[in-house]
């Protein structure tokens, strides 16, 4: 007579072999996703740019159809990043943004610096190393510093100088 055994549970050298396949399936992921990450918010810096030099440009042609020629100066302030512009001729304020970003000093957001109008891109810290990225507010144009163009720091953000 032949009987049956039936097995109710995985034997250790299965366990084992799980784990193992768990382990390398998360080495190689954990990498990629790290990565998807850093590229979202690069993305998301580029986007913020883009929004404000657009909303810098509707704003500018909204102060000549009015026939206000006042210079925007400023585009925030320490506390919240990409607030409001600089007061036109009649002291009145637009914003910038419609959700105002604020001032921070972490890994991909944006800072207002000082009262020269420079805001940092930060790509790692807010220490003002290597890969931080410098826009200045000239003209009514929210460029990319010179010196920031020239050792191709702009490109982080996919932007040249103008």
């Amino acid at each position: 007579m032949i009987y049956k055994t039936s097995r109710k549970a995985f034997t250790m050298i299965e366990l084992v072999f799980v784990i193992v396949v768990i382990g390398i399936l998360a080495g190689v992921a954990i990498p990629r996703l790290a990565a998807t990450r850093d590229d979202a918010e690069i993305t998301k810096g580029m986007t913020t740019l883009n929004s404000v030099r657009n909303a810098l440009s509707i704003e500018r042609q909204k102060r000549i159809l009015r026939g206000d020629f006042t210079l925007i100066t400023a585009v925030g302030d320490a506390t919240n990043v990409f607030n409001t512009f600089s007061p036109d001729g009649n002291g009145n304020q637009e914003r910038v943004l419609e959700y105002p970003l604020p001032s921070e000093s972490k890994k991909y957001h944006w800072r207002y610096v000082d009262s020269n109008n420079t805001y940092f891109c930060l790509s790692n810290s807010c220490n003002g190393n290597s890969d931080t990225v410098r826009f200045q507010l000239n003209n009514g144009r929210f460029l990319c510093r010179e010196a920031d163009s020239n050792s191709g720091k702009c490109s982080i953000l996919g932007v040249t100088a103008e």
